[in-house]
């Protein structure tokens, strides 16, 4: 299956996270099973302008591809101006975010403010659609509140519209992220198109992508906030999709390896500001081992990437001596964000 020209694979993705799925963590999931990568999302009047945040998130590595970059605006104009400049960027696929459900984002008539006025969607997507030659896919929600569902006739607009794809998160604009995704909607809106349909929302173990494939039909499926510190779901979710059974937990020398490579990129992609926005995924890295908390909060006190590399191998270190290597407990829970793919607006690249 494609989504365009691009392979799907397995069909399982890295879901666009503000401040999460920059490029240092997309080629991290990428290694471990990833099929295609999304990037933060990018205000298209950040892309215009040529911000320098927005230039940051426009990069892409080879070891990352496919990838697919996440615009988001109001004006058509912009985002077909910005749509050619992503394109010009090397992006394998070229994302609309419909569903950022933010008060922001919002009161900018962008994001889930499309839900309200599904004509706005269909013009700004057979816009863009018409203005580059790399595939156009969307990203939205189930409606704007229970009362007013419509993703089944949006997605029927959007595959009119030349959209080639379509990912919708399984929950309405009011909801935000509380309550229970509603799978039950992948289904219908599958039975109406013929393009790959995305689930989103709730995604959070091997099993729940097999769950997703096998009992609601998906296309294709992203992990969002499981992931967070925890890009290991995509090799237990490839194995089990391949081979039939979850591989399990990785062990403490891999997790901490693994830290470390992830660390290492994001200082090298954001300088010395990368330790500190890196401090979120130690938590998902070191989860359910002995004394981590006390780690964690060492870590948040270095500036320096071979120091925290000296207190992480010193923890290994002594764990292995006091033989604590195994995990606590193996109950991983979800990390707290506002939301998935718009947890946050760059105040630079949303002109706020």
């Amino acid at each position: 299956m494609k989504i365009g020209n691009v392979e799907i694979g397995n069909g399982i993705f890295l879901a666009p996270m503000e401040d999460v799925s920059d490029l240092p963590f997309r080629v991290i999931c990428k290694k471990l099973g990833a099929d295609i990568v999304y990037s933060e999302f990018i205000a298209s009047e950040g892309i215009i302008r040529h911000s320098r945040q927005s230039q940051r998130k426009l990069i892409i590595d080879p070891e990352e591809r496919p990838t697919a970059i996440q615009i988001f605006g109001a004006d058509v104009e912009s985002m077909v101006t910005s749509a050619k400049i992503v394109e010009d960027s090397g992006a394998d696929i070229l994302d609309i975010n419909y569903g950022c459900w933010v008060k922001k984002v919002v009161q900018r008539e962008a994001g889930a403010a499309f839900l309200k006025q599904p004509e706005r969607m269909v013009e700004q997507t057979r816009a863009v659609v018409e203005a580059v030659n790399i595939p156009v896919t969307v990203k939205t929600r189930l409606g704007w509140d229970q009362e007013n569902i419509i993703a089944v006739d949006v997605a029927q607009m959007m595959e009119q519209a030349g959209a080639k794809a379509f990912a919708i998160h399984c929950r309405t604009r009011s909801m935000g992220m509380t309550g229970k995704a509603d799978w039950s909607w992948v289904p219908k809106i599958k039975e109406k198109v013929t393009i790959p349909v995305i689930l989103n929302g709730d995604v959070r173990s091997a099993e729940d992508c097999k769950i997703a494939f096998e009992e609601y039909n998906a296309d294709a499926l992203m992990i969002g906030r499981a992931c967070i510190g925890y890009p290991f779901i995509f090799h237990r979710a490839k194995v089990m999709m391949e081979q039939g059974f979850d591989p399990g937990e990785p062990d403490l020398r891999l997790k901490i390896d693994t830290c470390l490579e992830h660390l290492r990129l994001t200082v090298e992609h954001r300088g010395e500001h990368g330790l500190l926005v890196f401090r979120k995924h130690y938590s998902g890295y070191l989860k359910g081992y002995y004394n981590a908390s006390a780690v964690r909060r060492e870590l948040m006190e270095f500036t320096t990437f071979d120091a925290v590399r000296t207190v992480l191998e010193k923890y290994y270190d002594e764990l292995d001596r006091t033989d604590k290597l195994e995990p606590i407990s193996k109950v991983r829970t979800v990390q707290k964000l506002s939301c998935e793919s718009d947890a946050y607006v760059d105040k630079q690249t949303a002109g706020t």
